[in-house]
């Protein structure tokens, strides 16, 4: 069968050049279908491809762990069998840092020991409890929630930025009633060490962060639990208070209403420890979801290849469980699970006895925020891969087809290199433009016109003349 290649000519000035060779449109080739390959790969970073038994798989496990929360963490931090356990974890660690702090371990290696000798060594101005000092009468502080009200005692950017000032200033500042109050000269042995300013805010910060970790499991004198300190994401509530005060913003209603509430669910113990307590059922959610798509993905990968073609890399490709959308939305259902199980929990047990009797403490004692956050993360990644698979205004099926169109003209291109050889075609093309047959074909034309005694301004002479007078403009 004849085969046939066509090359377009073009008109370059005074030569013909041709507009293209095949080793040009190979690499134009390759680039378009690199660029197929990555937005089809783009597509697929966004799209999920769950099926019923991955989306019943999801549900199951946020359920499960729906019901350990109710049964486990629940909204009583004395009695929660969790809460006991992360208890006993705190207190451990405590004891570890105080050794690390150079704690001698005596009397029996006690945790009332290790706290006391981390209180001493990291002395601060801003612990007024409320027992027989100025704070009980003019904060309104008590043993159980001057960790709450200090905003020095807070385990934030802002708890820093207080602990530094009070500790520079030697001041006390607390949030009560709405109120930012300041208590001057608060401790009148307290001095910050340090010989320049550097040297102070590392002191600052290191008596910051050790007073913390004494007060995490209670104070040296608490009887029981003791009260820990609160919680990152209720100090907000204080945080919102001192920030306003301070830039003389009035302070609203809600604002001072979610205050107290977070005050009353602290002063019951929620602290971090309990905190730490509601984190381990979603953790687990997380862990099962993902231990399910890789033991599933890993089963269809040995059910799908011979033993002799099992390769670690593309089995690890196939199953494993952190960047492809379709774990992903499954720990989106698994969480929305786990949501929405525990706040109908949490709302049964605010309810009480009826509606009328909505306790909204109860409500958020039990309400598990890791939870609530960890399930917005999931829909604020799922909103941001649904916007970016809006970008893509081809659909997946579109752009796949139009791969196959490619790689089938990149076949056919390079067979065709195979056939004719490029630089041979190369060689061929050089010759053809310094071929001096259409010149003398030309020049046959003039002596011909000048034979015919045509007009010497008539005749053609150059290629620009021809160009001239085909253009439409006589010469």
């Amino acid at each position: 069968m004849a085969q046939k290649v066509l090359f377009e000519i073009k008109d370059a000035g005074d030569k013909f050049e041709f507009y293209t060779t095949i080793e040009k449109e190979l690499n134009q080739a390759q680039l378009e279908l690199a660029n197929l390959n990555e937005t089809i790969d783009t597509i697929k970073s966004l799209k999920p491809e769950c099926d019923k038994l991955d989306y019943s798989l999801a549900v199951s496990s946020g359920a499960l762990c729906g019901i350990m929360d109710i049964f486990l963490v629940g909204g009583d931090p004395v009695n929660s069998p969790l809460t006991a356990l992360t208890d006993n974890w705190v207190d451990n660690r405590v004891k570890d840092f105080a050794k690390l702090c150079g704690w001698p371990a005596k009397n029996g290696d006690s945790l009332a020991s290790a706290i006391r000798y981390l209180e001493n060594k990291f002395a601060i101005p801003y612990d007024q409890h409320g027992a027989g000092d100025a704070g009980q009468s003019i904060f309104g502080l008590t043993p159980t929630n001057h960790h709450f009200k200090s905003l020095a005692h807070h385990p934030s950017l802002l708890g820093l930025f207080f602990s530094i000032l009070d500790q520079f200033t030697n001041q006390s500042h607390f949030v009560t009633v709405g109120e930012l109050i300041s208590l001057q000269k608060a401790d009148s042995g307290f001095e910050l060490k340090g010989e320049n300013l550097l040297s102070k805010l590392f002191c600052a910060f290191t008596n910051w962060f050790g007073h913390l970790v004494s007060d995490v499991a209670g104070s040296s004198g608490s009887k029981g639990r003791g009260m820990g300190i609160p919680s990152p994401l209720w100090t907000w509530t204080n945080d919102i208070i001192a920030i306003k005060r301070t830039l003389k913003i009035p302070v609203s209603d809600f604002n001072q209403s979610m205050n107290e509430i977070a005050m009353k669910i602290f002063t019951q113990g929620f602290d971090i420890r309990f905190q730490v307590a509601q984190s381990i059922p979603v953790l687990i959610n997380e862990l099962v979801v993902r231990l399910f798509y890789s033991i599933r993905r890993m089963l269809q990968y040995f059910n799908g290849y011979a033993k002799e073609e099992w390769i670690m890399k593309n089995l690890w490709n196939s199953c494993e469980p952190f960047s492809n959308p379709t774990v992903k939305r499954m720990l989106t259902i698994a969480h929305g699970t786990f949501c929405l199980i525990d706040l109908s929990d949490a709302t049964i047990q605010g309810m009480g006895v009826g509606v009328t009797a909505f306790n909204p403490v109860v409500f958020f004692m039990r309400v598990n925020i890791i939870g609530i956050g960890r399930f917005t993360i999931s829909l604020y990644g799922e909103t941001n891969r649904r916007i970016q698979l809006f970008k893509h205004k081809q659909p997946l099926s579109t752009i796949k087809q139009e791969k196959i169109l490619v790689e089938y003209y990149l076949e056919g291109l390079q067979n065709l290199a195979d056939i004719y050889d490029d630089s041979d075609l190369m060689i061929f093309i050089k010759d053809f433009s310094n071929s001096q047959v259409y010149q003398k074909a030309f020049e046959a034309s003039i002596e011909l016109a000048e034979k015919r005694k045509v007009t010497p301004e008539k005749i053609l002479r150059t290629k620009q003349d021809i160009d001239v007078y085909f253009g439409g403009k006589s010469k």
